[in-house]
C-alpha cells in the first residue's frame, strides 16, 4: 500500500495557514497538511524531538512550504539546520512567504532553498500556485529510493 505523501506547512500566521488550506481544498490536493506554528516546532517535527518525540522519522514530509518571518528560529536559519543534516538535508524545501526583499531571496537560494514564492496574492492566483506546487513536488518530482549517505 502507497503511503499518503505529506506536506509540512511552517506558517505562524493563522490567517495564511486557513488560506493555504482553502486553496489545497480547492486544488483538490487531499494530501495530509501538517502545520507547524515557528521554526523550533518545524525542528521538533522532524527531528521527533518536543512534542513530536517518538514519531516515525522514516516518514518525512514530500516538500516543505517555510515562512522566512517566524517566532522562535526563523525560517531561513531552520532551512540552513535542514540543510546541514543528513536526515534533511534533500528534503524539499519551497519558501513561501510575504517577503519580496531581494536579500531574502538571494540567502534563501544560497542556503538551498528548492523554490520561493511570495504570498499575498490574489486568491485564484494563489489557488493555481498551489495546484502547480502540488502537481510539481507530490506527483512529477522524482526522489531517490535511497539516501544519501554524506
Amino acid at each position: 500500500m502507497a503511503m499518503k505523501k505529506l506536506i509540512l506547512l511552517a506558517e505562524d500566521n493563522p490567517d495564511d495557514v486557513l488560506l493555504t488550506q482553502r486553496a489545497f481544498k480547492k486544488s483538490t490536493i487531499a494530501n495530509e497538511l501538517i502545520v507547524v506554528k515557528d521554526g523550533q516546532e518545524t525542528l521538533d517535527y522532524l527531528f521527533a524531538e518536543g512534542k513530536y518525540e517518538g514519531r516515525d522519522t522514516s516518514i518525512m514530509p514530500e516538500v516543505i512550504l517555510l515562512d522566512i518571518k517566524m517566532p522562535k528560529i526563523d525560517g531561513l536559519e531552520v532551512l540552513k539546520i535542514i540543510r546541514g543534516d543528513l536526515r534533511t538535508k534533500h528534503l524539499p524545501v519551497v519558501i513561501l512567504t510575504t517577503s519580496k526583499e531581494e536579500n531574502d531571496i538571494v540567502k534563501s537560494y544560497c542556503l538551498g532553498a528548492n523554490s520561493y514564492i511570495t504570498k499575498p496574492m490574489d486568491f485564484d492566483q494563489f489557488v493555481e500556485a498551489v495546484r502547480q506546487l502540488g502537481l510539481y513536488w507530490l506527483v512529477l518530482n522524482q526522489k531517490p529510493k535511497t539516501k544519501c549517505s554524506e
